[in-house]
């Protein structure tokens, strides 16, 4: 009888041993589970990313296509200058709309970030960037290099006959043979207005040189054109044999849309923009915006931009670049971003209150 009652103790025990363990690991399971859901629901992407560029419809819609079928993610897009973007995400700081700013030169990228309008984010390839091509502190990385340059008329100007520097440009011969994008809306056009001012402002922290250049090649100007595509088909049918712009747009529109276009890089040197990328503080959809500003700068996506959009990449890991980046020497500019960043509003609203004649100035 007590051997029998003793296995009935332990049998209990057993039982009660078991259920003690199912418990125990229904608690683990239970416990895990909540927590992979957890960090699944933290991790999931968003529904859609909106993203504001000045990158223009060919970039941006082949993006959007490569990163829906990828992520099967809404990507919505706005087109519009570089300083509307800036303009706008200030507007909309306290109710943010945009999740990603891509493409501005970095002068901008740091105003919005001296101005909390960035969320700092570190790229999972940032060993690839130099210094000078992110943000100290991430708020912003560059994706590209662009050298500015004199754009000319090719059937209507020889290379002989086109300006090789700046100060070229204002030449009375050349007074009504020049079409420049309307500056005010360009961050392209505003760092090269406020590149002319700072040649002699570095030195003497003086205006009145740069203003008077801006004056003289005013007076050769003969409009400014509401946006970069009626500049470029005014100077392409020959309405103006002239005009100063982004060295990768000249060699895209001559190779690609066969625009009688070629480029002088100015002898004296020229500003050479870092383009970046930013996600916007307080983003809708931050998760989709991390996904989308990796994925637009994977060398993959640096060799499609550089064969079929004609961006310099400012990673060091891409392979393959085609020769015109490769086989260009360029002379950069000495420029304090930062003096840049600080002045250049100052700079470009005396152009448009005192400078800039305003019959010029051509509407969309």
């Amino acid at each position: 009888m007590k051997n029998k009652k003793r296995a009935s103790i332990l049998t209990t025990l057993s039982i009660s041993a078991a259920l003690m363990l199912s418990a125990c690991s229904s608690e683990q399971g239970s416990s895990s589970s909540s927590e992979n859901e957890q960090g699944e629901k933290e991790n999931k992407l968003e529904e859609k990313v909106v993203i504001y560029s000045p990158h223009g419809k060919d970039i941006l819609s082949k993006f959007e296509q490569q990163f829906e079928e990828k992520y099967q993610i809404d990507v919505e897009w706005l087109d519009m200058g570089s300083q509307e973007i800036l303009d706008r995400i200030r507007s909309e700081k306290n109710n943010p709309q945009a999740d990603v700013w891509w493409g501005a030169p970095s002068v901008n990228f740091d105003q919005a970030k001296d101005e909390g309008l960035l969320k700092p984010y570190e790229p999972s390839y940032s060993g690839s960037l130099a210094e000078g091509f992110h943000d100290a502190e991430w708020h912003w990385s560059g994706t590209s290099q662009t050298p500015e340059v004199i754009m000319y008329n090719s059937k209507e100007l020889s290379e002989d006959e086109a300006p090789k520097d700046w100060d070229e440009l204002l030449d009375p011969k050349w007074k009504d043979e020049i079409i420049i994008r309307y500056p005010l809306a360009s961050g392209t056009m505003r760092t090269i207005f406020s590149a002319m001012i700072y040649r002699d402002f570095k030195d003497s922290s003086d205006t009145a040189a740069g203003y008077e250049w801006l004056e003289k090649l005013d007076a050769n100007t003969k409009e400014y054109a509401a946006n970069p595509e009626m500049m470029y088909n005014k100077v392409a049918k020959g309405e103006g044999k002239l005009s100063v712009w982004a060295m990768p747009d000249v060699v895209m529109l001559k190779e690609n849309k066969n625009y009688p276009f070629e480029f002088i890089i100015p002898e004296s040197g020229t500003p050479v923009l870092t383009e970046g990328i930013a996600v916007v503080n307080d983003a809708p959809h931050p998760k989709a915006a991390e996904a989308f500003y990796e994925f637009v700068n994977t060398p993959e996506a640096a060799k499609i931009l550089a064969d079929e959009f004609y961006r310099i990449p400012t990673r060091d890991d891409v392979e393959g670049l085609p020769e015109w980046i490769t086989n260009t020497e360029i002379k950069s500019m000495d420029i304090d971003w930062k003096v840049f960043q600080e002045n250049s509003d100052i700079w470009m609203k005396y152009w448009d209150e005192n400078i800039k004649s305003g019959e010029k100035e051509i509407k969309e």
